[in-house]
């Protein structure tokens, strides 16, 4: 399809898929003279990636672009590429190593993790940026004098868990590796959103079936 097209069907102006182009955000299409290209169901899969990212997600043009050189790295698994990804994606606040909590809220980080039997080392976790969020947000809720031990974290998890079964489910009905790993980064981003969303919604639910007696 010509640019045109490729804007058409994308929802994205030519203005913009020209700047995607030009910030290494879409591959080029094939040359055809010097002027003109022929753009493929690639491209406008990897615009709906793109848009996720920055439109949904509200990511820097260069934090994308990171993300993407992640998931295109082909010297990597696909375990390690998905990762990679995911990895490249913003991330919470870092632990505050300077505050009493952190060193107990790391500990209890590990007692979840190792109760739940989830893979790697304690020293590997620590190059997790999730994990490291994990630490902060324990951190806060000990800070803050909120339940944060591993008895009321488990549910979180196992509710994390069974999500992360199904969404895995989902990547792995795209046909190609590369089409998976854009699923991943995708549906990471664009589901967030729909989990909050649905979270609060359960919150008021529940508040009124168990509150509200008028």
């Amino acid at each position: 399809m010509r640019l045109a097209e490729l804007s058409e069907r994308s929802g994205v102006s030519t203005a913009t898929i020209k700047y995607y182009l030009r910030e290494g955000l879409l591959p080029p299409g094939e040359r055809l003279t010097a002027t003109k290209a022929e753009y493929g169901e690639e491209h406008l899969r990897r615009l709906r990636l793109v848009r996720a990212l920055i439109q949904v997600g509200r990511m820097p043009v260069a934090t994308a672009r990171e993300v993407l050189k992640a998931a295109e790295d082909e010297s990597l698994s696909q375990h390690l590429r998905l990762g990679a990804a995911v990895w490249a994606l913003p991330h919470g606040p870092e632990p505050h190593e300077d505050a009493e909590e952190t060193a107990r809220a790391r500990e209890e980080a590990n007692a979840l993790l190792d109760q739940l039997g989830w893979a790697h080392g304690r020293d590997a976790r620590e190059d997790s940026p999730a994990y490291r969020m994990l630490v902060e947000a324990i951190a806060s809720l000990a800070r803050l004098g909120y339940p944060h031990d591993t008895g009321h974290l488990l549910p979180y998890a196992r509710l994390a868990s069974e999500l992360a079964v199904h969404e895995l489910d989902v990547v792995e009905t795209y046909d190609t590796p590369g089409e998976q790993i854009e699923a991943s980064v995708a549906l990471t981003v664009l589901y967030e959103p729909v989990l909050l969303s649905l979270r609060r919604l359960a919150q008021a639910q529940e508040s009124g079936r168990r509150f509200d007696q008028a």
